[in-house]
């Protein structure tokens, strides 16, 4: 069984003067060659990992405090403790300390050896080797005693002596009642200097003292002492106000004396800390590093009182939630609640982890539901504060609560809740409505999410917030983007109109199919660029960043929504009115159009310049849309010197069906298992659209894919037939060609083995790879050529039907809607 005298755990002091939780292990005593020394050693409880290696230096301070803890400092302002579970295994560790060091293990501190030079050591070695011997504690020695508080705290040996003679002739309880004699004298010298003396005991910064000091009988008049400050005109009030004005209430009553001695005590020492002493130096913050530490023991001390006492906390809960309770009443409930929480912070993980559990337990959650709808704005901001701090530390608790609300009615789900609070708020600086953002971004963020073999959170909770929580998020967006132009713009309503889509954003670049079918079927992107038109920039660059996500996922559903909602057109817009202005918007719309550019996204890229490339083409301060026209004159290069004689009936009657064949083989989208599988359930958005829902279809399926034919073959067709001088293919009898055969009608071609040509050059020139486009796909039906069989294709055969005519010879015009639609890609 292990050791539990040697359990203990390690901490260190940040720069935020907090203890920081390093680890739970056992520690050890023994010799380190390596640092050839005697040394401290803390393996972790968990992997037996090195937690702290540290060598007993022979000038280094350590100190005892409260029988469990021993803190020290390493090198400069690097502050460390060990809290023992028992005392028997500090007081063990003590007097290893104490022995390499050579000092009595009674002492709570052991002696400082300071660097100096030779000439330094040999005027303090009588002083070092002797006690100090402090002033009688008279009025008319005040002055001497001050001076000897300064002089003592110049070095830490001194520091140290001092600290004894304090504790060994109780002579701070003598310097109160001092303090007495000069307030009912109206000695104001007398309390100046006592101001002083009292200074220098704080930066003593010895917890024996502390101890001394806080006690219940001895701390106001400690607080007494610090209110005569001598470059204040006038002496505080610190006392009226800790015992007037600052009133303690019991909104569950304490029985446990000594939990309630442990608060007031608290509570005054914290108000020492941060009003008596607001404005330390950089020096005196060193120094009162055991002050600090002094505060977050306590704290901790309390936090576990209170969650051993279930019958407290059942007694508390049952209150929280009892409609018979005063709003009142329940407003003190929710601050003790909020207190106690952020008191939690100093517990170590496994220790917060558990008193988060048990607070689940007891119902906080159904509690917060009602309290964070309370008209009452200090409840409502403590609740929000209550459910941060349980969201920060484990968000996946209130995602196991939301999801077994599935059956409940959707206004009472604490999503939906959350949701409302945020778009409900009346803050003018829209505290609690960023702070709910803020919890909404964690619950929503899949990187925290869990995921295993039987459980998946992900999948789970993200079906739950699309299916229930979606639709009252966006529902003010859909609200106020009725028309053309936002229906409201006043600032309150718009600030949260931003908050929204920075929501929208996050889910765009974090959740994929999930919110791009919210995007394309309710046709939200539209709705958001609406907000383009509002006169506030701030939601202007929120629409526009929406859309940046978007296209910066690169997924061609998105483009090809774009594309069809010429969703492009109030980004211009906005753009053209801005005139060319050096901001924000000017920067963020043009890095967009350069990010088509950099990524070489071809179907904006095309969309962007035959829409709207004849009012760019005038921006020349960027070369943005000059690049973008260059790249769109690339795609659209075909070749000019096409032979339009014999190979007009081949290329235009059996070739562009096996194009066409060919191109949407290759252009067929493979949509991934599971995004097909998002985009068959068709319990998604159960309850059909609104009216306010613009509904766009989902792109169609693609085209069933055709086997290629055999390219090569087909070359060699065609530069056969041009060398022949066929025009064009014609079904009836075969023919034998002849000097006096009247015009040809019918041809009979060589299978592709029978003929033995050179690598066919013109059909290579000939061809152009077509990028795939489902405008051209869903407005004209694929061709197909009931002589092309099993990939290889046959250019005549014998029919009695009348002869096949070439297409038209508007099928090459640019402006017919086929070759419109037809955009080619560079191979």
């Amino acid at each position: 069984m292990t050791d539990t005298r040697r359990r203990v755990k390690l901490y260190a002091l940040n720069a935020e003067r907090q203890w920081d939780d390093r680890g739970t292990g056992h520690v050890s005593s023994c010799y380190v060659e390596r640092l050839k020394g005697t040394s401290l050693l803390v393996r972790a409880e968990a992997d037996s990992s090195l937690l702290l290696e540290s060598k007993i230096q022979p000038d280094t301070a350590y100190q005892k405090q409260q029988d469990t803890l021993i803190v020290w400092s390493e090198g400069d302002n690097f502050d460390l403790a060990l809290s023992f579970q028992e005392k028997a295994g500090c007081d063990e560790i003590w007097e290893k300390i104490c022995q390499v060091q050579g000092k009595d293990p009674s002492v709570e501190i052991t002696q400082d050896i300071v660097e100096e030079s030779e000439d330094e050591r040999f005027e303090d070695m009588s002083d070092i080797g002797l006690a100090i011997e402090l002033p009688a504690v008279e009025l008319s020695r005040l002055e001497d005693i001050k001076k000897v508080m300064t002089n003592c705290l110049m070095t830490p040996p001194h520091k140290e002596k001092l600290s004894l003679a304090l504790e060994s002739e109780n002579y701070i309880k003598k310097l109160l009642n001092l303090f007495h004699m000069c307030e009912d004298l109206d000695n104001l010298e007398g309390l100046h200097h006592l101001y002083e003396i009292f200074r220098g005991i704080f930066l003593l910064n010895q917890t024996s003292l502390f101890e001394t000091m806080f006690s219940e009988e001895s701390i106001f008049d400690v607080v007494g002492c610090l209110e005569y400050d001598p470059s204040s005109s006038q002496p505080k009030k610190h006392r009226e106000y800790l015992r007037e004005l600052a009133k303690f209430k019991e909104v569950i009553p304490i029985k446990n004396q000594e939990l309630l001695a442990k608060i007031h005590q608290t509570y005054r020492v914290q108000y020492i800390q941060d009003v008596v002493f607001h404005t330390p130096t950089v020096f005196e913050e060193n120094m009162l590093s055991a002050l600090s530490s002094f505060i977050f023991f306590n704290k901790v001390e309390i936090v576990k009182i209170i969650e051993e006492d279930e019958r407290f906390l059942t007694d508390l809960f049952k209150q929280l939630t009892d409609v018979k309770t005063s709003d009142l009443k329940r407003r003190d409930l929710v601050l003790f609640l909020k207190e106690l929480c952020s008191f939690s912070q100093n517990l170590q993980p496994p220790d917060k982890d558990a008193f988060y559990k048990t607070l689940v337990s007891l119902g906080i959650l159904p509690a917060l539901e009602i309290t964070l709808g309370v008209d009452d704005q200090k409840t409502k901001t403590a609740s929000i504060d209550i459910l941060t701090y349980i969201v920060e530390f484990s968000p996946s608790v209130v995602r196991d609560y939301t999801l077994q609300q599935e059956n409940q009615d959707e206004e009472q789900l604490l999503l939906n809740i959350i949701i409302e609070q945020m778009l409900r708020d009346h803050d003018p600086e829209l505290g609690g409505a960023v702070q709910l953002m803020g919890v909404l971004r964690i619950l929503l963020d899949p990187e925290n999410m869990l995921s295993s073999a039987n459980k998946s959170e992900k999948a789970d909770f993200l079906n739950f917030f699309y299916k229930h929580g979606l639709q009252t998020l966006i529902a003010p967006l859909l609200s106020y983007t009725c028309g053309d132009m936002p229906s409201n713009e006043e600032y309150h309503t718009v600030q949260l109109l931003g908050l929204v889509l920075e929501l929208m954003s996050f889910c765009v670049e974090h959740h994929t199919y999930h919110i791009k079918n919210c995007v394309i079927n309710k046709d939200l992107l539209r709705k958001v660029l609406v907000l383009m038109n509002s006169t506030h920039t701030f939601l202007v660059l929120g629409a526009l960043r929406v859309m940046r996500k978007i296209i910066a996922l690169k997924d061609e559903f998105y483009n090809r929504y774009i594309i069809k909602g010429n969703l492009f057109n109030p980004v211009v817009e906005a753009f053209l009115r801005n005139n060319g202005r050096y901001n924000l918007l000017d920067s963020a719309i043009l890095e967009m159009f350069e990010f088509i550019k950099v990524e070489d996204i071809k179907s904006l890229c095309l969309h962007v310049v035959e829409e709207f490339g004849k009012v760019l083409e005038n921006i020349e301060y960027v070369q943005t849309f000059k690049t973008l026209k260059k790249k769109y004159d690339q795609l659209q290069e075909r070749p000019k010197d096409r032979d339009r004689g014999g190979i007009i009936g081949v290329t235009e009657g059996v070739v562009p069906s096996i194009l066409r064949a060919s191109r949407n083989r290759r252009d067929a989208r493979q949509i991934d298992e599971e995004e097909e599988m998002w985009f068959d359930d068709e319990e998604a958005f159960e309850g059909g659209t609104t009216e306010d829902d613009s509904v766009v279809p989902t792109p169609p399926p693609a085209l069933p894919s055709v086997p290629e034919p055999d390219l090569d073959s087909i070359g060699k067709l065609i530069d056969k037939k041009n060398e022949i001088g066929l025009v064009n293919a014609v079904n009836g009898p075969h023919r034998t060609v002849t000097p006096n055969s009247p015009p040809l009608q019918t041809t009979t071609v060589q299978s592709s083995e029978e003929i033995h040509l050179p690598e066919p050059k013109l059909f290579n020139k000939g061809l152009v790879d077509y990028e795939g486009d489902s405008d051209e796909e869903e407005d004209a039906p694929m061709e197909t050529n009931d002589d092309v069989v099993a990939g290889t294709p046959v250019v005549a055969a014998e029919s009695t039907g009348p002869p096949l005519t070439p297409p038209p010879d508007d099928a090459d015009n640019a402006d017919s809607p086929t070759r419109q639609a037809k955009r080619p890609r560079l191979s």
